[in-house]
């Protein structure tokens, strides 16, 4: 027999990460939106431009173009620029409910942005690696807004 605690811990997913940007909370917020969005990327030189609605029950997706693609999830809640926050099923393609939440604050040096993304579901041990992905999604956003602030430009122009 099983025990319920690690069949629920087998059907949960729960990833925390703490980002410090440099760079005011707008240009933050509008770096994040991109970087979701036609900036994404899975790893280095490997692009995976997605498309991402910014307001409430805004679609979150992959456009492979002629009525293909791949549904990542809904916009739960946006309050710029201080939350965004998506449901779905992400890269899961099985039974699982997704939340994201991203909630932004200024800081001394900038912007601290708490991520936390949470999973109930069917969990196979080859997704729990979307940790990496995040780390490496949120060091590019936080790279790209402060780049934007020291060249003087909004984030993606």
């Amino acid at each position: 027999m099983i025990s319920t605690e690690s069949a629920i811990e087998k059907m949960t997913l729960s990833i925390t990460e703490e980002i410090r940007v440099q760079a005011p909370i707008d240009v933050t917020f509008a770096t994040l939106i991109e970087q979701l969005g036609p900036f994404n990327e899975v790893a280095e030189n490997r692009p995976l431009p997605m498309k991402l609605e910014p307001w409430p029950g805004g679609r979150w997706y992959r456009d492979l173009g002629e009525s293909n693609g791949h549904f990542w999830g809904h916009v739960q809640a946006i309050k710029r620029p201080t939350l965004l926050e998506i449901s779905g099923p992400l890269i899961m393609s099985y039974p699982i409910s997704n939340n994201l939440q991203y909630r932004l604050s200024e800081s001394e040096d900038g912007t601290l942005i708490k991520f936390h993304h949470m999973a109930f579901g069917l969990i196979r041990e080859d997704d729990r690696h979307v940790k990496d992905g995040w780390k490496y999604t949120h060091a590019r956003l936080k790279a790209r807004a402060e780049a934007a602030v020291r060249g003087g430009k909004a984030a993606g122009r």
